[in-house]
């Protein structure tokens, strides 16, 4: 099968690799995100460009590269159906970047498909992986689906299911999943070679949605549960990357776990410094945290005489705590009552 293969960053490449390396399958070209600009200054003009993961397996392979900055433009389609006079059976995109229009959905025979790395439809939109593990969930997957117009809508053509670890970081689970990505994604089409394929619409009441992750997105809330916490501390590593505010600053969290129902930080890093354990971060200095104090309505209350009041879910008692030489056990939030 002729395949147009659209994707960007390093969890792509196992697809890429496993097509290219297919005797049943010819990779026609590869399509991925312009180059950024990448290290100091990167918004001047001599910024270096950097070349993803993907652009650098084509070019490494000699494999066709086109990188519009929106596929969906007539123009920009013109221009990929010149560069490839081969017009290819299917378009795969494996964390592409770019919202699909219709034009390029029908370009093919076999439309368009997407590795997608969650089990459809909770998960839709960026960033599944770490959204599935801050959300406490003990299996997630791989759903190759045929792609609609919509955002991670179409009908769901292969499933696979992985568990994940107790302790797992999004960046462990990422490797693993991106491998059986490959597998799913070999697997689905030999199914529409042979024309066994069975396409299943998605459930949409069932559909969950999540933001797409950005560096401020690490901030702790300790209003959450201490294990709440430890999953965002897990879900945000290796990037973002969770952090707490203190007295040396910001502290980034590589891991952290639950003792007895208190929170317990293992290990952490502050700015410009290295990874290491708490018993070594505090070895001859004092660490502080310093928690928002601002509380949040968890409930508001109307009585029959027209009283309103508010149940304010408060940070935990200590606006500032010394964590002392043991490591970090912070208790739950507080639940008051407010008459206004």
């Amino acid at each position: 099968m002729k395949i147009a293969f659209f994707g960007t960053p390093d969890f792509a490449i196992p697809s890429l690799r496993a097509l290219h390396e297919s005797d049943k399958h010819d990779v026609v070209c590869v399509v991925c995100q312009p180059d950024k600009p990448s290290g100091r200054g990167a918004a001047s003009l001599r910024a270096q460009a950097k070349q993803s993961p993907v652009k650098q397996y084509a070019l490494d392979n000699n494999i066709p590269v086109l990188q519009p900055e929106k596929i969906s433009n007539p123009e920009s389609l013109r221009g990929f159906a010149e560069a490839i006079p081969r017009r290819p059976d299917i378009i795969v995109t494996c964390a592409f970047g770019q919202i699909l229009k219709q034009n390029v959905l029908d370009y093919c025979k076999y439309g368009v498909i997407n590795v997608h790395a969650s089990l459809l439809p909770k998960y839709r939109g960026s960033s599944p992986i770490q959204w599935a593990i801050i959300g406490g969930e003990k299996t997630t997957g791989i759903t190759i689906m045929q792609t609609d117009i919509g955002m991670d809508t179409g009908d769901i053509l292969y499933m696979v299911e992985c568990p994940i670890g107790s302790c797992e970081t999004a960046g462990e689970l990422f490797t693993r999943l991106s491998e059986l990505g490959a597998t799913a994604l070999l697997h689905t089409l030999d199914l529409i070679t042979d024309g066994t394929v069975k396409r299943i619409p998605q459930d949409h009441t069932q559909a969950s949605h999540f933001p797409m992750l950005k560096k401020e997105s690490g901030k702790i809330e300790f209003t959450k549960s201490p294990q709440e916490i430890v999953n965002f501390v897990r879900g945000l590593n290796p990037w973002p990357m969770a952090y707490f505010a203190s007295n040396h600053g910001d502290i980034r969290v590589h891991k952290a776990g639950v003792s007895n129902g208190k929170l317990r930080f293992e290990i952490i890093q502050m700015a410009g410094g290295k990874p290491m354990t708490y018993k070594e971060f505090t070895n001859g200095r004092k660490l502080e945290i310093i928690y928002d104090h601002v509380p949040t309505i968890e409930k508001e209350l109307v009585s029959k005489d027209g009283t309103r009041k508010f149940l304010l879910k408060l940070p935990p008692q200590n606006n500032r705590a010394d964590t002392g030489s043991a490591p970090t056990q912070i208790g739950p939030p507080s639940v008051v009552q407010c008459n206004i």
